[in-house]
């Protein structure tokens, strides 16, 4: 289904019109009945001869209504613009024209009412009149039906023209996210809430559990109609009302969205927005507004990058008092906070799918969407939930279309938390970072790698981000990642002769005392006074390397350490417990040095210390593990 929305002058013959085509007057309240104006929205249905049908919703005409006509405007794809023959257009048929302009209407027709007022020849004056006035309007080129409400006269005509209209707008999306404005809430004895509104994109079914936002409160549909007639589901776009047990009238009001249960309200977004001819010399960087969005009216204001010069859309920054639901693409008007004259419409902003993802082979249209709004983010990786927001899909279908452009290796994941990016972007990066890596390989070759603060640093972007991005690579092998350095897979760090007799000299093994070590500020002092350029990142590869070895404020060569680890392991094969008597007598060292490297071998799960012996690791997990099964067995005997 279709939604059909009525537009014109008042008192211009919109409800009579309607009346004639449906069979049902769209006037709600006796108080519009009997003065003979629509005040407030109104529905009916309209059925075609093949068996097609549409929702017309009737809109007020008078200016002092446009708030209401703006909330039923929201779903309206085709707009029936309605002109009397007799006065012809008037300043309020360019007003609503106007206005639906900026929002989603995709066609017009216009009905030329009350042609039985007017003879043959003036008839023919007022269709061409009009055709000319209408011109640079979306109405320009539309269908133009002369019609009477009152005797039937062209009503068959209006009826197929509108048919064709129909038919050629394109179809709903089901796997879209719900998205219903609520333009009514009511009760009716013994079924409870009811609301109603049009059903803009996605698919409700009975027993759905959604969301009415931004009230954050969670309601199941008991029942939907459309109208009137009881249905299983509905697919956008359709006019509806559900019934929603269980939720007091007053929580919900117009303005109000039913949407999927992970669907958030926001305040704060990007739009492009086209402001009026008039408008334009009142708007400010920072402009207080009246906006519409869905059937609600919001308070917010409207801040430029560039303020609009030319019948041209421009980006700016929508932010409203109080959040609303919206999507990439959803339509929205603003008007002055005071007085309300209108100053122009546009879209929240989505991504160019058509100028993004071109030189992908992808063709499922959902994850050509996906991959495009990836793109557009370049390096900024997406959780689900935005990417879902993105491309206007529920958070599932998004999940589908990820996992699929993982598989194809159009798409790279990225923990911490999780997130995706377009895999042509993080290639991209990477070639930069193994560039750098390089370059920095080449000029200082001494050292073992690049840390990320340094690379983040150099290529300008935030450290987390860079690990993250490094982290995909690292797994599949484009960089290494060696004790915390980075570097490219075949880099191996090399020292010039001069460092590595530097270190050979500063770090001396005593023949006499084999186990004994240097003092590193010693070695730090010494590197301070030579002239040999790299020393500090020379020691820090050399560490890495486990060539050199820190033990506190000590330094010892890792052939030393190598040499004590297989002593400790030769002791512990004859005995059970190690004193630090033993330890000291075994290196032939005193405890100025001995502390600190039982220390470091208890830190690396080597030993542990229990009381004041240590015990091989290994040892004493088998020894705990002996104690707790015997006294299992103990318990179980028991």
């Amino acid at each position: 289904m279709h939604i059909i929305g009525t537009a014109g002058h008042v008192d211009h013959g919109k409800s009579a019109l309607v009346e004639a085509l449906t069979g049902t007057h769209p006037d709600r309240f006796e108080e519009e009945r009997l003065r003979g104006m629509t005040l407030d929205l109104g529905f009916a249905h309209l059925r075609f001869d093949d068996g097609s049908e549409a929702g017309i919703i009737d809109v007020p005409g008078h200016e002092r209504f446009v708030h209401n006509l703006l909330a039923g405007a929201a779903g309206v794809e085709l707009a029936l613009l309605v002109v009397a023959a007799n006065e012809g257009t008037m300043p309020q048929t360019f007003e609503h024209l106007q206005m639906l302009r900026y929002l989603d209407v995709r066609a017009t027709v216009v009905a030329v009412t009350k042609a039985d007022l007017l003879d043959a020849r003036a008839l023919d004056n007022a269709i061409a009149t009009i055709r000319r006035e209408l011109s640079g309007t979306i109405a320009a080129d539309a269908p133009l039906v002369a019609v009477s409400s009152r005797t039937g006269v062209g009503l068959d005509a209006l009826r197929a023209a509108l048919s064709r209209a129909l038919a050629a707008l394109p179809s709903h999306d089901p796997q879209a996210p719900v998205y219903l404005p609520i333009d009514r809430a009511f009760v009716l004895p013994g079924r409870g809430t009811i609301v109603t509104g049009t059903l803009m994109q996605g698919r409700i079914r009975v027993g759905d559990e959604l969301m009415v936002q931004p009230r954050g409160l969670p309601v199941r549909v008991r029942a939907l109609q459309v109208f009137g007639r009881e249905r299983d589901e509905a697919i956008g776009r359709t006019r509806l009302a559900l019934n929603l047990p269980g939720v007091a009238k007053e929580s919900i009001r117009r303005g109000d969205f039913v949407v999927d249960a992970h669907v958030e309200p926001r305040a704060v977004f990007g739009v492009r927005f086209n402001a009026t001819a008039d408008a334009r010399a009142l708007l400010r960087r920072t402009t207080p507004v009246r906006a519409h969005i869905g059937s609600g009216e919001s308070i917010g204001t409207l801040r430029f990058e560039t303020l609009p010069s030319a019948n041209e859309p421009v980006r700016a920054t929508l932010s409203l008092r109080e959040p609303v639901v919206v999507f990439p693409g959803v339509r929205f008007v603003v008007r002055r906070v005071s007085p309300k004259t209108l100053l122009g419409g546009g879209e929240i902003e989505r991504v160019d799918v058509d100028g993004a993802a071109l030189d992908s082979d992808v063709d499922d249209p959902v994850q050509r969407v996906v991959l495009a709004v990836l793109e557009a983010e370049a390096l900024e990786p997406m959780e689900v939930s935005a990417i879902a927001f993105a491309a206007n899909v529920r958070e599932a279908v998004a999940q589908r279309a990820l996992d699929a452009l993982l598989a194809t290796g159009d798409v790279v994941r990225v923990q911490r938390p999780t997130a995706y990016l377009a895999a042509a972007s993080v290639a991209t990066f990477i070639r930069r970072v193994l560039d750098e890596l390089e370059t920095a390989h080449a000029d200082q070759p001494w050292t073992i790698g690049a840390t990320s603060m340094a690379l983040a640093r150099t290529l300008r972007v935030p450290e987390p981000l860079l690990v993250r991005l490094l982290g995909v690579a690292v797994d599949d092998g484009r960089v290494a990642r060696r004790a915390g350095y980075y570097a490219t897979p075949s880099h191996e760090a090399r020292l010039m002769p001069a460092q590595r007799a530097f270190f050979l000299d500063a770090v001396a093994i005593d023949a006499e005392h084999p186990f004994l070590p240097v003092a590193f500020d010693g070695v730090v002092a010494a590197m301070k006074g030579a002239s040999l350029p790299g020393l500090s990142q020379v020691l820090e590869t050399l560490l890495v390397r486990g060539t050199l070895v820190r033990v506190g404020e000590s330094l010892y060569h890792g052939s030393q350490i190598r040499e004590i680890h297989a002593r400790l392991e030769a002791f512990f094969a004859a005995n059970e417990r190690m004193t630090m008597a033993d330890f000291r007598t075994l290196l032939g060292t005193s405890r100025k040095y001995a502390v600190p490297l039982l220390e470091w071998f208890d830190a690396r799960a080597v030993t542990v210390r229990v009381g004041d012996d240590r015990l091989l690791r290994e040892r004493e997990t088998h020894a705990t593990t002996g104690a707790l099964k015997r006294v299992t067995s103990r318990k179980s005997s028991a």
